[in-house]
């Protein structure tokens, strides 16, 4: 192994494979370095979406969009955190990398219709900022499959994986009830099962497994090598200016040197024990916190970086993107973290606090529900809700990890997962809420649900309040009584999915320190880098796409300080 690179980058999920590949076109030696046995990081396990305003397959769906209209909802949505030159980066570079990366590697997207999360907002759009990475046949890596991290668990059907624009979910919710969707669902497990024979996996990946898969793919046929199990644990300094980094791997300890600079992208630090602790509100007064993101985002990159003297200051009110899930228990004895991505937005489901009373708009997007959880949990010493439906929705639905009918609800309800009640009273005192809280909020939902109307939150007065929900059930797709017993729920906490705070970086990338000046030759990128979303969540793929737009944006800095050949 060579121990003498360009560029070094610290970190495999998307926006540390987006800076590799960029810098390898442009003519610079790259490795990739990552501690965790397997590549992708988080990236791996994600939706894989990516929120680009203005990109070639928005415009063709939103043509009347413009920049004026992006820089107004972002001056929404960041408020006094609003970074006019990130903005302004953004705008032009995200449509940029996209071309880039569709028009010299295997990456590939598709458009979704996924709305902006406040749509309402001037500035907001109805369809035509977020896409999606294309699925992808992971045979295409080679002996490399073996070495792509596998999708989160809980969001599969044994290991089965789903779009993340829920197109085809919706012939799972159907297959007992339409021929289409039951020749679709079993042509689907058909395939699936083959594939758990021949590779013990599945292979037609979608989501932020292909989303990954394709960066690596992409990666390695550059002939960038990542190096998997292979710890960075300092990065060194000569002459005043970043010369390399210490590794730890299965050969010992041993130094790489990077002739023009280190790129930190290990993920943020949701698994930061001590860092979370100070970061989250809810973690101060005592409360739990699960996070189904990467386990090896521990906050390397963003220590090495504050032992150089980085700035990474906590500063948005919401360190994170926050995510209500809950902890799922297997019957091997693991423990598996569910994130509640869908079953918020359905008709008949609701969400109330232990005093059994409703405290927001179920059907917003995870990150406001988990800002309005923790605010109304505030002075708690848990920071919780139950999702509450009954028999009727379970069925249709299922409830969080619980599957629709027919699959069988027994084991839920014997490890406790699933809390049943014969009445609103019975589901109270198992789910330990207050009963008489409990049966007043469901009366005067039942008011105006029986007429699709919730008066208390409003939910589906917003084209994203909708795209989550059931266009079936009229008036309100996502308004439906709760009504018929037994009646079920599930305990939620607090997650999320990575953090927002983070390195403090100049546009293209540059580490800053605490003073205003930079690291020479010290980088961040992705969630290392502190989020320019200011602690808000605009729309699907906030993550992604600013992460890759500015893993290209670093590349390209880096590259033409170096000379690098376009």
């Amino acid at each position: 192994m060579s121990n003498e690179y360009d560029l070094i980058v610290v970190g495999s999920g998307a926006a540390g494979l987006a800076c590799a590949i960029t810098a390898k076109k442009r003519g610079l030696k790259v490795v990739v370095l990552e501690k965790e046995p397997v590549f992708g990081g988080t990236t791996a396990l994600s939706g894989g979406v990516l929120w680009i305003p203005l990109g070639p397959h928005g415009r063709k769906q939103n043509p009347a969009d413009t920049a004026d209209a992006v820089r107004r909802y972002m001056r929404e949505e960041t408020g006094r955190f609003y970074e006019e030159e990130a903005v302004e980066a953004l705008i032009e570079h995200g449509p940029k990398m996209v071309e880039f990366f569709e028009r010299e590697t295997e990456m590939k997207f598709i458009p979704t219709l996924y709305p902006d999360y406040h749509p309402d907002l001037p500035g907001g759009a109805a369809v035509g900022r977020s896409i999606l990475a294309q699925p992808y046949d992971i045979r295409g890596l080679g002996k490399d499959m073996a070495r792509l991290k596998l999708p989160l668990k809980t969001i599969t059907f044994i290991g089965m994986m789903f779009n993340s624009s829920n197109a085809d979910l919706k012939h799972f919710f159907n297959a007992t009830k339409s021929l289409t969707s039951f020749l679709y669902v079993a042509k689907r497990l058909v395939t699936h099962i083959k594939e758990l024979v021949l590779y013990g996996r599945a292979v037609q990946v979608t989501s932020g497994n292909a989303l990954a898969a394709r960066l690596a793919k992409s990666a390695l046929d550059l002939g960038i090598p990542i190096l998997t199990s292979t710890r960075v644990k300092q990065v060194l300094i000569e002459n005043s200016k970043v010369s390399g980094v210490q590794i730890d791997d299965e050969s010992g300890s041993s130094q790489l040197h990077a002739r023009h600079g280190v790129v930190l992208a290990c993920g943020g630090f949701p698994h930061d024990v001590k860092r979370i602790a100070r970061a989250y509100p809810h973690l101060q007064q005592g409360g739990e916190h699960l996070s189904p993101t990467s386990e090896g985002n521990t906050g390397d990159g963003t220590q090495m970086a504050e032992d150089l003297g980085a700035d990474v200051s906590i500063r948005f009110k919401d360190a994170a993107a926050w995510m209500p899930v809950s902890r799922v228990l297997y019957a091997n004895g693991e423990t598996g973290v569910f994130p509640h991505l869908l079953d918020r937005y359905k008709p008949g489901v609701i969400g109330v606090l232990r005093n059994g009373k409703r405290f927001c708009n179920e059907s917003n997007s995870y990150h406001d529900v988990g800002a309005d959880m923790i605010k109304a949990c505030a002075g708690d010493t848990e920071t919780a809700m139950w999702l509450v439906c009954d028999k009727t929705t379970l069925s249709k639905f299922g409830l969080g990890f619980v599957k629709p009918a027919p699959m069988p609800i027994g084991r839920f309800l014997g490890n406790g997962y699933l809390i049943e009640g014969r009445t609103l009273a019975e589901l109270a005192a198992n789910a330990g809420i207050d009963a008489q809280g409990l049966e007043k909020t469901v009366s005067e939902f039942n008011v105006g649900a029986v007429k699709g109307e919730d008066a208390a939150y409003g939910r589906g007065r917003t084209a994203f309040n909708r795209y989550l929900a059931d266009p079936e059930h009229q008036p309100n797709p996502c308004v439906a009584p709760v009504a018929k017993g037994p009646f079920y729920a599930v305990k939620v906490i607090m997650g999320d999915l990575g953090t927002f705070d983070g390195i403090k970086t100049t546009v293209v990338g540059e580490v800053v320190k605490r003073d205003g000046s930079t690291i020479p030759g010290l980088y961040a990128v992705g969630n290392d880098r502190a989020s320019m979303m200011g602690g808000n969540y605009p729309g699907a793929g906030i993550t992604h796409g600013p992460n890759m737009t500015f893993g290209y944006v670093t590349a390209n800095h880096i590259a033409d300080q170096a000379g690098g050949t376009a």
